[in-house]
């Protein structure tokens, strides 16, 4: 199914490229996201989503430094979040706490708790611990990944582990596993990389070239989703990674993001430069689960996998989160500042 956007819009005054949920906010569907301007004073906003559904609220405004180029929220404290930042010469990482709001729209200034600042070349993004309260956390530079223990009552960040991806390559981004909490996947310009964060080793690769991004699949372990310049979207079997188990088309232009749904096996969303966000069915079948098929399982396998596209879009769409209050809800996000949340509730009888 082909279509337009139907959602809720919400404008920010400048360009962006990232939105994250606050999983830990439990009384709303809320979302962060934050600012990419290279001359003005850059915005942290904090959104939700009005009680009957029909609007979208700004709950929050802050004041941040510099160009926001990574933005992600605590799984266990919907007060705090991390950035990766640009002062236009080099790039930084710090986690921040929103201050106590009162029911105030122009709040104090954002507090830093601590400053990731152990790293030398570009930082390119935060990872919080998958799932519950834990403080670890993973930041990625180019040539580098940090495993940090956080405490946040003593405002202070501690590396307690740190090794080189090797100068051959060059990290993009990355996941972590959230069936195996020593275990993160990274994506590099020709592969992705899987570290034990135990000995901070690389323990296996796959080589693919141009990952954009990548994420695992929460319901099932073992299914990790890689977005890809020119081949689209491929879902592999860590199991047996020399070939993907499923491929999707993608986007009629570099497909940048995938996001698996919280809650619904197989759901997942990608983004792209084309201006689009497309919504996929993609039920990740390996070969020894094909042996048990159901007659119904089959046929779903051979239906076309796109259940919607939105293609109400004037730029190309970087950011993109699920709800997990609502895993329903998807928010987007495109590089002109502009944030739609979508239902995808029409679609959920269909898989």
């Amino acid at each position: 199914m082909q279509g337009g956007s139907s959602g809720i819009g919400y404008g920010l005054k400048y360009q962006a490229r990232c939105i994250s949920d606050v999983k830990a906010d439990t009384d709303y569907t809320s979302f962060l996201t934050g600012t990419l301007s290279l001359k003005e004073e850059n915005e942290v906003h904090l959104l939700r989503l009005s009680s009957g559904g029909s609007e979208l609220i700004c709950e929050g405004l802050f004041s941040h430094p510099n160009e926001i180029w990574d933005l992600a929220s605590c799984p266990f404290d919907q007060r705090i979040f991390s950035t990766v930042f640009s002062t236009g010469e080099s790039f930084g990482a710090a986690i921040w706490q929103i201050p106590e709001l009162y029911g105030q729209l122009s709040s104090p200034q954002l507090e830093r708790v601590a400053s990731l600042d152990a790293h030398v070349g570009k930082i390119n993004c935060v990872l919080w611990w998958p799932s519950g309260r834990c403080d670890k956390l993973i930041s990625m530079a180019e040539q580098n990944i940090f495993l940090w223990n956080l405490d946040c009552s003593k405002k202070s960040a501690e590396v307690l582990s740190k090794d080189s991806a090797g100068m051959l390559h060059s990290l993009s981004g990355g996941a972590w596993n959230p069936h195996d909490v020593n275990a993160v996947a990274a994506s590099g310009e020709s592969s992705v990389q899987f570290w034990d964060l135990r000995t901070m080793k690389k323990v296996n690769s796959i080589e693919h070239a141009h990952v954009r991004g990548l994420d695992y699949n929460p319901k099932r372990e073992h299914i990790l989703i890689t977005a890809e310049d020119e081949s689209g979207i491929h879902v592999w079997d860590l199991r047996k990674a020399k070939v993907p188990v499923q491929e999707l088309p993608g986007h009629t232009h570099w497909t940048w993001a995938v996001k698996c749904n919280p809650e619904y096996d197989g759901l997942i969303l990608s983004a792209g430069t084309d201006s689009a966000v497309n919504l996929w069915y993609a039920s990740a079948s390996s070969s020894d689960d094909k042996l048990s098929e159901s007659p119904v399982e089959s046929i779903r396998q051979r239906v076309n996998p796109l259940l919607n596209s939105y293609t109400d879009y004037e730029d190309s769409v970087y950011g993109l989160a699920w709800s997990s209050r609502e895993p329903w809800v998807f928010a987007s996000l495109s590089y002109d500042g502009r944030v739609v949340i979508e239902s995808v509730k029409p679609f959920l009888p269909r898989i």
